[in-house]
């Protein structure tokens, strides 16, 4: 009699759990119920991949692997079969008895690492997971690659000979430094361009490819110079105590990599991994994904192998194809229905699909119906470009479209001048969607910069930006004199400015510099006693940031605006990390 209420048990709690999942079609159900080992989910785009990452994990937290056990938790007999019928007929929530019987080896939020490819994607993980789990849901760690990267960093940086709160660098911080490499080493910029030296140089970190392996290319070759000047700039950036973007993933790959004791932790700190748009990953972000999964090999990742579009940046669409090879006795599941375009598009899609090389092979189709039939034109000239888009605009306007209800997408900024000169000769009005990025403008740099010195005393880079901002009588000379002080001696070169006096190189700068030796003193203190935000609107009055803005008029005005917005985001982010909030920590948002 026993057994046959544990059959009757299993039948009803699978069926109940599969009513929770309702919306999802067979296949997508299939892929949130397999919980256990490596799985590679092959997503068309429309697919649905992102709500099977948020059901899969909901699924992993809630139930765990209860759906496919054919093992009854003790104890469950007619009191959970009676309830369990209940629920299925007229709905509701399970008593708090029962839900113990619904889970089997559930796993704790914490232990999940749900990786995406962008903030905005990880965010929207996050809320719709709070969703359907409540507080639950914000407890499960998803993020991009980097940001993952940054947290294991400020943890264990220690172990590489870096400063928990070393400073990342962005585009023109590593600009900055590689200016200093190339006048140490008197490189000439027109022989090897700085910017093609910086992207050589994230090529070699994305292939996981040391400055001491990188040195096996002939001295004499192109190859061999990168290689020396990307063995100068790592030892810069070390002695700033700061990682470049590209650093962040080389460098948590050598740390899991080299110490058996971090990785071990990590691999039981995150029990399941979930990796998004797995097509465009590197050869460093596989390694990661192997390092941190491939002793439990509760590895799922998502992707298509159609829409890879990053091999510029370094992605190896290999990482996909061989997936089965990585990790023996995947399973494999298509998402081949379409949720968001028609008949028409999907067959256009397919037919243009099926001629790529090296892909897994899936077919979307979808219930939408046929739709509008797509048009193409081939342009004699990109003029003949403009002026075919032209004419198409001016005929839906004529059926009553409006100018605004029209957008033109274009591969390269370049590509809009012969659209933005036809536009101009036609009289048809326009806007170009873009600009200048918040954190790249002047005034916010600036501040950043403050804000990391406080953070980190050996970032020598962004005290060079603002050590006369606002002018300080502290010159490009004296500058350069205390950077050489600073180099000789292996200190931070805020420790030469704090004994300036000491150096007979900088003795008619000393009472300047002894200025800003008492500002950055002021800085410290502020933060060491100040709410964050605070700490951040002070920072002007102290600096003499917020007297310099107001000399210039209107236009320090508008900036002054800038760096208001740039205080609320410091507000915002210290409401919602309360007592967590720290200057470290806002400057790696």
């Amino acid at each position: 009699m026993e057994s046959q209420f544990e059959t009757q048990f299993l039948a009803l709690r699978k069926k109940y759990i599969e009513a929770q999942f309702g919306k999802l079609n067979p296949v997508q159900r299939d892929a949130v119920f397999t919980t256990d080992g490596p799985l590679l989910i092959l997503a068309g785009a429309g697919s649905g991949k992102t709500t099977v990452l948020v059901n899969r994990i909901a699924n992993l937290i809630r139930f765990g692997s209860a759906h496919s056990s054919t093992y009854a938790p003790q104890g469950a007999g007619p009191e959970q079969v009676a309830e369990l019928e209940r629920l299925l007929h007229s709905g509701g929530e399970p008593s708090e008895a029962l839900r113990p019987f619904l889970r089997e080896h559930t796993v704790r939020p914490y232990n999940v690492l749900a990786i995406t490819f962008t903030n905005k994607a990880a965010g929207e993980l996050k809320n719709r997971l709070s969703a359907m789990l409540g507080e639950a849901g914000q407890d499960v760690n998803a993020s991009t690659f980097h940001s993952a990267c940054v947290r294991i960093l400020r943890r264990e940086a220690g172990r590489l000979g870096y400063p928990q709160s070393f400073t990342i660098y962005d585009t023109d911080d590593q600009q900055r430094a590689m200016k200093e490499v190339y006048k140490s080493m008197n490189i000439d910029d027109k022989f090897l361009p700085l910017k093609s030296a910086i992207g050589a140089i994230g090529r070699l970190k994305d292939k996981m490819i040391s400055p001491q392996d990188a040195m096996s290319a002939p001295a004499d070759t192109r190859a061999g110079l990168v290689a020396k000047v990307y063995d100068a700039y790592q030892k810069r950036l070390l002695q700033a105590g700061a990682f470049d973007f590209d650093d962040l993933i080389y460098a948590t790959v050598k740390l899991l990599r080299d110490f058996e004791d971090v990785r071990e932790y990590y691999q039981n700190r995150f029990r399941y991994i979930l990796v998004d748009e797995y097509q465009d990953t590197s050869v460093a972000q596989f390694q990661l994904v192997y390092l941190l999964g491939g002793e439990h090999r509760n590895v799922c990742v998502v992707g298509d192998d159609d829409q890879s579009i990053y091999r510029f940046r370094g992605a190896t669409i290999e990482n996909i194809l061989n997936f089965e090879q990585h990790f023996p006795g995947a399973k494999v599941i298509r998402l081949e229905q379409n949720y968001r375009s028609t008949s028409n598009i999907l067959n256009a899609a397919n037919c243009v699909i099926k001629n790529n090389m090296g892909r897994k092979g899936k077919t979307l189709w979808t219930e939408n119906g046929n739709g509008e039939k797509l048009m193409c034109y081939e342009a004699d000239s990109e003029f003949d470009e403009a002026a075919h888009v032209a004419a198409v605009i001016g005929q839906n306007v004529k059926k009553g479209a409006k100018l605004r209800d029209h957008a033109i997408l274009y591969r390269m900024n370049a590509q809009s001048g012969p659209i933005e000169t036809y536009f101009a000769r036609a009289g048809i009005p326009y806007k170009i969607v873009g600009g200048q990025r918040f954190y790249d403008r002047k005034e916010i740099k600036d501040m950043l910069a403050y804000m990391s010195i406080v953070a980190n005393e050996q970032d020598d880079l962004r005290l060079r930006r603002i050590i006369n901002e606002p002018a300080r009588k502290i010159g490009a000379t004296t500058v350069q004199n205390v950077a050489d002080i600073a180099a000789g001696l292996g200190v931070s070169m805020l420790e030469v400015i704090e004994h300036a006096p000491d150096y007979p190189a900088l003795a008619r700068a000393s009472a300047a510099l002894g200025g800003f030796w008492r500002i950055y003193r002021r800085l410290k203190e502020a933060y060491d006693t100040m709410p964050l935000d605070v700490f951040v609107s002070e920072m002007l009055e102290i600096t003499g940031y917020r007297s310099m803005l107001e000399a210039e008029g209107e236009e320090g005005q508008t900036r002054m605006e800038n760096i208001g917005q740039l205080v609320s985001s410091v507000k915002t982010y210290a409401d919602q990390c309360g007592p967590e909030a720290s200057l470290p920590g806002f400057l790696e948002e």
